[in-house]
């Protein structure tokens, strides 16, 4: 029985680049994980999106770079610095159990290596998604009656639920955090208000 041997994964300068941003991308990982300091987390989580976003574009996937751009290392820095602002600095840690999580993470990331050993070899062209899924877009992109663009026609329509949903959840995030923001701003204006009451 013959089998078919995989192709070999070519080294070309993207994979090499893309190598080079995923070591980057642990390392500020790794500073964020070791950091106490809240205002170093926040410019750290800033460039592990901008990394993200050249990882992205890489790939060739430009509209998730645009979205990782300008939702995580755009809006989601200056809403974290505002919280940051009207919280203190520093973190400190309260004494926990580190048993129960660190089991966790071990059996999320065997379950997530042994997923990923099924997978195709990374930059292989026939893998599934190039032979039936893109195709099928390209082929219905062409008579859509969206603007001649492709990535339109994908997210707005082909994907929509998926845009939609992406949406709702950027949506119910900046709601969620103005609501907190509003309430902080409440309490410590309540709180003002009762030391000049004390005061006079």
């Amino acid at each position: 029985m013959n089998t078919k041997a995989a192709p070999e994964v070519v080294a070309t300068p993207e994979v090499f680049v893309i190598m080079v941003l995923l070591t980057l991308l642990a390392a500020v990982t790794l500073a964020i994980i070791r950091q106490r300091n809240l205002f170093s987390v926040v410019i750290l989580s800033s460039i592990y999106s901008f990394l993200m976003a050249s990882i992205m574009i890489a790939l060739d996937a430009v509209d998730v770079a645009m979205t990782e751009a300008s939702v995580g290392a755009g809006i989601s820095t200056v809403i974290l610095l505002a919280t940051l602002h009207l919280t203190k600095s520093v973190e400190y840690p309260a004494v926990r159990q580190v048993a129960l999580p660190l089991f966790v993470c071990i059996v999320v990331a065997g379950a997530l290596i042994w997923g990923s050993i099924s997978l195709p070899p990374f930059g292989i062209a026939d893998t599934p998604i190039h032979t039936h899924t893109a195709p099928r877009y390209i082929e219905m992109a062409k008579e859509h009656l969206m603007p001649p663009n492709i990535v339109t026609a994908v997210l707005a329509d082909f994907r929509s639920f998926d845009t939609l949903g992406e949406t709702t959840v950027i949506f119910t995030a900046g709601i969620g955090v103005l609501l907190l923001l509003k309430g902080r701003v409440k309490k410590m204006q309540g709180q003002d208000d009762t030391e000049k009451k004390g005061e006079a």
